[in-house]
């Protein structure tokens, strides 16, 4: 693992090849706090078998990590979020000639993570096959959205969510069905936290998408 300053393009990150020759990589994305090693379990309960890439943000808030600055909860710094997906966009694709994995890559965000997998997906289409979104909220808005007829996406909220505004996950489905990615939004009677109801339908979700390579 890399240590000091990784670099405008690189990561501290975590890497699990897959040892079953799974043709899934899931990108990891944890959220405000977290690190690279937070959701490398989750990975495995999500997909077992599918490498794993995980980065830690390198953006800093109080101490903590996260993937793009803010200038106060739920406000994000839009020209920092651009710069942000940007990098870790270079980084994965970087990653995928360094170490061997292709071009079915699911983003698995939470929170923090799951917003920068929104941005990854809107302003890097063609690098994500679909994306895994816990607790995501709308990253920025756009006039023209990208064709991602071909991407899959997972929305997951929570009903009793005090940090994700309600009309939040239907904006962001929104935004994804205009540009046409086929877009499933699981409402949970849960708050900002993973639940097992969260992690039994994404496991289901992944599967099947796993299965459509195959056919």
């Amino acid at each position: 693992m890399p240590s000091g300053d990784p670099g405008p393009d690189e990561f501290i990150h975590q890497f699990v090849p897959s040892e079953s020759g799974s043709p899934v990589t899931l990108l990891l994305l944890h959220g405000t706090g977290g690190t690279e090693n937070d959701l490398l379990g989750l990975g495995t309960q999500l997909l077992p078998g599918a490498a794993l890439l995980s980065p830690r943000g390198k953006v800093l808030e109080n101490g903590m990590p996260r993937f793009f600055r803010r200038f106060a909860e739920g406000v994000f710094d839009v020209n920092d979020l651009v710069l942000r997906t940007g990098e870790l966009a270079r980084f994965v694709q970087k990653s995928s000639t360094k170490k061997g994995f292709g071009k079915n890559v699911i983003a698995v965000g939470y929170s923090n993570g799951a917003n920068i997998a929104s941005s990854l997906l809107l302003l890097s289409p063609g690098l994500l096959a679909g994306g895994v979104l816990l607790r995501p909220m709308v990253p920025f808005t756009m006039d023209v959205v990208p064709d991602l007829s071909r991407v899959r996406i997972l929305i997951e909220a929570g009903s009793r969510d005090v940090i994700v505004p309600k009309d939040q996950p239907e904006a962001l489905a929104g935004i994804f069905r205009r540009a046409m990615a086929d877009v499933t939004l699981q409402w949970h009677d849960a708050g900002h936290q993973i639940t097992r109801p969260d992690i039994e339908i994404a496991s289901k979700w992944l599967a099947g998408f796993k299965q459509s390579l195959s056919t």
